[in-house]
């Protein structure tokens, strides 16, 4: 199979327009504007924040607030929310709008994180269908003219899938998009994503965008995925981790060129300290950033042959001036190291049974006395 597409048609949500169909997926630590921003220089399409919560919005935390601002760079500021209580989600969007504070508003109902499935939020939710309902009706409501997408995984387990009807009912409240992760939330992100559901989903919702999301890790696996599936996007997460060069990749394919990004190791550590400087500016605190940048390094690195000494040492710098004294000592010269620098990358987890309420599978409807646990569920996890 070819690693290019002929040339994708632009993808349209809603009325931004991207000419290459490629979403950064939310990551929690990882997607913020530093990395957004890195992943830009690099390639083209959607950059979403990193995900946030609507009742942690609405309160106006500092973090929060920290979170949702976007470079001046930034032409298209995307922003995740996560809440389960429709009121607050509906308020959430109403400030980011009336603020003027974001062109591309998701929401995210794909968490696995036991934290919040237990409580009823995240994968778990689209089983409550009017609860679900609820929310994005009033989140379109309240974005007006700003697009709003959703963002979630194929159900609760194999015996509870929520993929479809979930889907259906967004397509009717008029999002503008809609994602799958191919997994469900007892599946975490274990095995392989089954992209035949996302052909299901492309052939169930035929009037809006569908973008699939599970296994890119590379632009061959993006234009494998349109190819196999029909969907109109790919949204990409834990491939471009160490990797930001991916996009270029992505957007190459998507144009109908031929582009795999081989770095030399000298490329990658200048790719790792524009990162970190990158973090810097985020955080407006070197220390801070560089604490930041140490969870990167296996990533940037994998593949490479760096010494487990010198792979402690970046992961434990404290200043750039201290990286960039480690940084020299590598072989900038190394070439890429092939398949060892491909694959998987990121925590995979294991298979396991969800928490999830009491009795919270006997029934679609939501009991009156869940709500007080909803609102719980409203804590700042990644999931997708």
């Amino acid at each position: 199979m070819s690693t290019v597409l002929a040339p994708a048609a632009p993808l349209s949500i809603g009325p931004l327009t991207l000419d290459v169909p490629v979403v950064l997926a939310p990551m929690a630590g990882i997607t913020n504007t530093a990395f957004r921003r890195l992943c830009r220089e690099y390639g083209a399409g959607l950059y979403v924040s990193e995900m946030i919560t609507s009742r942690a919005l609405v309160e106006r935390t500092p973090e929060s607030m920290r979170l949702i601002q976007h470079h001046e760079s930034e032409t298209t500021r995307s922003i995740q929310l996560y809440g389960v209580d429709p009121k607050t989600v509906s308020e959430a969007v109403t400030m980011l709008v009336a603020e003027d504070r974001a062109d591309h508003i998701d929401l995210n109902f794909g968490c696995p994180v036991p934290k919040v499935t237990r409580k009823g939020g995240g994968a778990a939710l689209p089983w409550k269908l009017d609860l679900f309902r609820a929310i994005v009706e009033g989140a379109v409501k309240a974005a007006g003219d700003i697009p709003l997408t959703v963002k979630m995984r194929k159900g609760i387990d194999a015996d509870h899938l929520t993929y479809l009807e979930a889907a259906r009912a967004a397509q009717g409240a008029g999002v503008a998009s809609i994602a799958l992760h191919a997994r469900t939330a007892a599946e975490f992100y274990s095995g392989t994503a089954d992209w035949s559901a996302i052909t299901k989903l492309k052939e169930t919702i035929t009037d809006t965008p569908v973008l699939g999301n599970g296994d890119i890790w590379s632009a061959a696996d993006a234009v494998r995925m349109v190819e196999q599936t029909g969907c109109d996007g790919v949204v990409v997460g834990r491939g471009c981790l160490g990797r930001p060069w991916l996009f270029g990749d992505l957007a190459a394919a998507f144009r109908g060129e031929e582009l795999k990004a081989e770095p030399s190791l000298g490329e990658v550590a200048i790719a790792f300290r524009r990162h970190a400087e990158l973090l810097v500016d985020f955080f407006d605190d070197e220390n801070r950033a560089c604490r930041d940048i140490r969870k990167h390094v296996a990533w940037y690195f994998k593949g490479y042959a760096v010494g487990g000494e010198l792979r402690a040492a970046l992961a434990a710098s404290s200043s750039l001036d201290e990286i960039d004294e480690l940084l020299a000592r590598l072989d900038h010269d190394q070439p890429y190291p092939g398949a060892d620098a491909e694959g998987q990358r990121g925590r995979a987890g294991t298979p396991k049974v969800p928490s999830l309420p009491e009795n919270w599978l006997d029934s679609r409807e939501l009991p009156e006395s869940f709500r007080a646990e909803l609102t719980a569920a409203e804590l700042h996890h990644s999931g997708g």
